[in-house]
């Protein structure tokens, strides 16, 4: 017969579980949400492109036609001109409108000599290639085509003409190039002013300092920073390190490295205690037998304390950069929200946490978007984690 302790040792551990399994299940439900939303919209194309799309308007004047062959290799869904050498096939934006799509031009196509029509007078020539979009087409003879027709119609409207007036194109846009450029600048400055002054007040209150009030108030300061709110960090970001990086570099306004500061107060609790508590497993056996042999202190503590500790340190330095990327309060106000394609340390721009939000923001909010950049998020940090636990794993069997 069961008594009374394990009665409630049974108790305990059905709540244990029950805990663990809402957690897992509610996970479960989230990663799934973002994957079908977003999986549909993963490509490289969304990887390397930039978020605005670049607008051109091209002219052409007395076209040398050719009648390039239909290539055998173009799939069936490509509506293809004779004529003007020239693939169009009806798809979709990332946002699910209709668009008509570049698949294929011919080298000789006509379209090759295409000038900017914003620039009247040198006829500068403008590239069209595979995977631009196509707008509209407009003719001296005939009314204009447009995307909502489809491919298939703007195709019949130039096999038919021999003169275009004005065709306006644009590269695809929507995509994240700028986000991921802007997170890594952000990864790599924040560390490189946190991590080196996290592991010195580690290493000074674990090794060095004496136990007394003034190192027990500063332990106390360093566990209360953990709990402010990051919004609060925000607003510290906009007060201090946005003023002083417009008075000592070429800044305007909110930008990476005012961002990097901030974030880098932000992490240094939690890259001290990580840290302290990496040296704080390391064996007093290895401190006193390294002493014995006639190291001094500041030696045991670099060349036999501190690589003992160096996994720990590095499982934090994977929790800060976990936190750099997944940070989004304290940046919209230390670094701004503003989708930018070229990217400056001294600029504004979106970190992929912040886009997300930028387009949930929107109405209607682009949720199969904003899955696909969760997803990225998600990739970069298992990436990380690999990283990581390989480089810890090789440091372990050196040492």
């Amino acid at each position: 017969m069961l008594n009374k302790r394990n009665i409630i040792d049974i108790i305990y551990q059905v709540i244990t579980y029950l805990a663990a399994s809402v957690g897992v299940i509610a996970l479960s439900m989230i990663i799934f949400f973002v994957f079908s939303n977003g999986l549909k919209l993963l490509n490289f194309g969304l990887l390397v492109n930039d978020y605005h799309a670049e607008f051109y308007n091209g002219g052409i004047d007395d076209p040398i036609f050719t009648f390039s062959h239909r290539p055998i290799s173009l799939d069936d869904k490509v509506f293809y001109s004779q004529k003007w050498g020239i693939g169009l096939v009806d798809s979709k934006d990332r946002e699910g409108n209709p668009i008509i799509i570049i698949e294929y031009i011919s080298g000789d196509s006509p379209l090759l000599e295409i000038y900017d029509k914003n620039n009247e007078e040198s006829k500068e020539i403008i590239g069209i290639d595979k995977g631009f979009l196509v707008s509209k087409i407009s003719y001296y003879d005939k009314n204009t085509s447009l995307t909502m027709y489809g491919a298939e119609s703007m195709i019949n409207d130039i096999e038919s003409t021999n003169e275009i007036r004005e065709i306006v194109f644009s590269s695809l846009g929507g995509g994240i190039r700028g986000s991921i450029i802007t997170t890594l600048y952000l990864i790599s400055i924040t560390i490189i002013i946190a991590l080196p002054i996290g592991i010195s007040t580690a290493i000074y209150l674990n090794e060095f300092s004496s136990k007394n009030r003034l190192t027990s108030l500063l332990r106390s300061l360093i566990e209360t920073l953990t709990g402010v709110p990051s919004i609060i960090f925000g607003l510290l970001g906009l007060a201090v390190f946005v003023p002083l990086t417009i008075r000592f570099s070429e800044a305007t306004s909110a930008n990476i490295v005012s961002g990097s500061l901030t974030l880098s107060v932000i992490l240094l609790p939690i890259i001290i205690k990580s840290t302290e508590e990496s040296l704080k497993v390391v064996p007093d056996s290895f401190r006193s037998a390294s002493l014995a042999l006639g190291a001094n202190h500041t030696q045991t503590t670099l060349k036999v304390v501190l690589p003992s500790a160096f996994p720990g340190i590095m499982t934090g330095t994977l929790l800060a950069i976990g936190r750099i990327i997944g940070e989004s309060a304290a940046l919209i106000f230390a670094i701004g929200t503003a989708v930018k394609d070229d990217i400056s340390i001294f600029g504004k721009s979106t970190t992929l946490s912040v886009h997300i939000w930028s387009l949930m923001k929107d109405e209607p909010a682009n949720i199969e978007l904003a899955s696909t950049i969760a997803i990225v998020i998600l990739l970069i940090v298992l990436t990380l984690n690999i990283i990581v636990k390989l480089i810890s794993k090789r440091f372990i069997k050196e040492f």
